[in-house]
């Protein structure tokens, strides 16, 4: 289990590395203008796939108090969450979303496989259940990110930007 696990962050961080390229190539008005989702902007899903690592870093770390100094990425919420931000504030958000991203590919290669299983609490679903296992968690924060890059993806189709998504991008796939 570990190490699918630490594939996935591995592909996580490096689609969201991908990601963070592409809309750095656009103009802050292209990445600010609403586009009609519910997270208004390419900005304010760019943040909230930078708030859930955030987020998740944070459980993470609140669960494993000896990850503590690693997953410091996951203090506060991400910038831009009204779908605007400006340069700053958009370096800032990359700025973190990178942070947190390193700082769960760096947990998970050190996390035992007690510590996958180890129960998480959580807020979510008015306390029932609550807490999860690790696992669960890392696969929640994996699919997450999957889902919202498939939207930026069809917004940039929408937009004739040029990018990949479709290809499949995972370490046990043999080199070309």
């Amino acid at each position: 289990m570990k190490e699918v696990l630490s594939m996935y962050a591995r592909y996580g961080k490096r689609a969201d590395e991908s990601v963070m390229a592409l809309l750095d190539g656009l103009s802050p008005e292209a990445r600010n203008e609403d586009r009609k989702s519910y997270y208004k902007s390419l900005t304010g899903l760019a943040s909230h796939l930078a708030g859930g690592a955030l987020y998740f870093a944070g459980l993470f770390r609140a669960a494993l108090p000896a990850a503590a100094a690693a997953l410091q990425a996951g203090e506060g919420p991400a910038p831009g969450e009204g779908g605007q931000l400006d340069a700053a504030g958009w370096a800032e958000l990359k700025a973190r979303w990178a942070a947190a991203d390193r700082a769960i590919v760096e947990l998970v290669a050190a996390l035992s496989e007690a510590e996958l299983a180890a129960p998480v609490k959580l807020d979510w679903y008015g306390g029932k259940p609550d807490s999860v296992p690790m696992c669960f968690l890392l696969h929640q924060l994996y699919v997450h990110g999957i889902h919202h890059r498939g939207q930026i993806s069809q917004i940039l189709d929408s937009m004739g930007v040029e990018h990949d998504f479709s290809g499949i991008d995972l370490e046990f796939l043999p080199k070309a």
